[in-house]
């Protein structure tokens, strides 16, 4: 019953977030409320534009529960998506005039995706492991080097054939992943996320790699005690972890953008550290997670339209939100009592 009410909870916890956030923000918190909403849901455009947001948010939320539950604090997830946005580029480039099937191209561009960040994610491990580097620290700084990166391969190795704009060729549409319907920018990366939810839940709670990768986080003493390394085990957490996010970045390049450019980096993998929390580091949960802030996202269009604080609420909202779910878990925290007379 308490697994139950516990998602529950968390879902009114954020409405109530979010509405306190309008109250003291809004002149009109009931009709913000309302806008959000209807942004978000009223019509097939709102909803196509939630899932849109959706699936990149979940999966770099999958890789932040990935890692953070071996114990890395990865707070690399949006340089991890745009190395995967790059690498996914560089595999494209061969085939973008070629007549290989959707799917071919998928195949190659979003594998391609996986390998790259999970080899930024793999780098961050290595530094940690080898020269005691914190990973909060190189993860912060590997996101730097990423986007920097990025200037330098827009304008550079993967400009444009005209060489006129800071960006890669576009894909065709053709090549892209496909669309529900031509209408609505809404993908087949939705399914990708979906079922990298079910196949990350299955890892964590189902299997025994994933059984040592979560003992690790809780207690690496133990590990050791059971001849189980935990440097390895967390080098393979932290490439899984950067594997997650590159495959957003792939389908954000691959399904939404189409091409690469300066704007490409669009903090996807910094609000994924949210996500992961609000849900708790559940695999499940981070579906629910992500479509909260997805919807918020999508309905700050629509919110904007009316009120010019309409982008900035956003972000307090999602602050507020974190900074009420550690209050909540730090004070349901069971306390230590300790008698007078001891």
């Amino acid at each position: 019953m308490r697994r139950f009410l516990q998602p529950v909870a968390t879902v009114l916890g954020l409405i109530l977030a979010l509405g306190i956030t309008l109250a003291l923000l809004s002149p009109d918190p009931l009709g913000s409320m309302m806008r959000l909403a209807q942004g978000a849901f009223g019509d097939w455009l709102g909803i196509t534009r939630t899932l849109v947001k959706w699936t990149p948010l979940t999966l770099a939320g999958l890789g932040v529960v990935v890692a953070w539950r071996s114990g890395m604090y990865n707070i690399g997830g949006e340089g991890q998506f745009v190395v995967g946005g790059i690498f996914g580029a560089f595999m494209a480039r061969p085939f973008l005039h070629s007549t290989v099937p959707w799917w071919a191209m998928a195949t190659i561009v979003l594998g391609a995706a996986i390998v790259g960040g999970a080899l930024w994610g793999w780098l961050a491990a290595w530094l940690f492991h080898k020269r005691k580097v914190d990973v909060v620290i190189s993860t912060i700084l590997l996101n730097f080097i990423a986007i920097q990166g990025l200037a330098y391969f827009v304008t550079g190795p993967l400009m444009e054939t005209a060489h006129k704009l800071p960006q890669s060729d576009r894909i065709s549409s053709e090549l892209a992943l496909p669309k529900f319907n031509p209408a609505y920018d809404v993908h087949y990366g939705v399914f990708l996320a979906a079922i990298a939810i079910l196949l990350i839940y299955v890892y964590l709670q189902r299997s025994k790699p994933g059984f040592r990768l979560r003992l690790v986080g809780e207690n690496s003493r133990a590990t050791r005690a059971n001849w189980i390394e935990p440097e390895r085990t967390r080098s393979l957490a932290m490439a899984l972890s950067g594997g997650l996010c590159g495959l957003a970045g792939g389908v954000e390049y691959l399904g939404s953008t189409q091409q690469l450019g300066l704007g490409f980096s669009q903090n996807w993998g910094f609000l994924a550290i949210p996500v992961a929390l609000l849900a708790g580091l559940n695999p499940i949960l981070v579906g629910l997670s992500a479509l909260y802030f997805a919807a918020i996202l999508g309905g700050s269009k629509n919110l904007a339209g009316f009120t010019v604080d309409g982008t900035a609420i956003i972000y307090v909202v999602q602050a507020i939100a974190v900074l009420g779910l550690v209050a909540i878990k730090r004070l349901s925290r069971p306390q230590l009592r300790i008698s007078e007379n001891a």
